[in-house]
């Protein structure tokens, strides 16, 4: 303590929890500064990631599939996770076949810029497959 305050500095505790508990003699001030700064820098280069989703139904049509296929394929490719869902409504239910099949088409579609996270399940009167992009760093 002596020391530091001959120098005009600060005791800051490094490991606290050490045995025995490490300290430096350093300007305090500076050094919250130099750690805000890492902070910033590294909440900069993270990444994030957000969850889009695309509706699909059971009897979808060949244009309105390839619309859908577009717009994820778009997502996936700017570096979001996407979430195909189907609705089943009415007598539909009962031919959830058709549905997966559906869905298994979607993920084959988009094979080259994703892989399956999730495959197809059912959650109530839905059906859903999430897909996350496949990343060539």
């Amino acid at each position: 303590m002596e020391i530091a305050a001959r120098v005009n500095l600060d005791v800051v505790l490094v490991a606290p929890n050490a045995k025995p508990p490490v300290a430096r003699i350093m300007d305090y001030g500076k050094f919250k500064f130099e750690q805000q700064k890492k902070d910033k820098e590294a909440r900069k280069n993270q990444k994030i990631i957000n969850l889009k989703e695309v509706r699909l139904s059971p009897t979808i049509e060949e244009h309105d599939f390839n619309t859908k296929l577009r717009n994820a394929r778009k997502f996936l490719e700017k570096g979001d996770k996407v979430k195909a869902s189907i609705r089943f409504r009415g007598r539909a239910i009962t031919h959830k076949e058709i549905g997966q099949r559906v869905l298994e088409r979607f993920a084959e579609a988009c094979k080259d810029v994703s892989t399956v996270e999730t495959k197809p399940k059912m959650d109530g009167r839905s059906m859903f497959l999430m897909l996350a992009p496949t990343n060539e760093k």
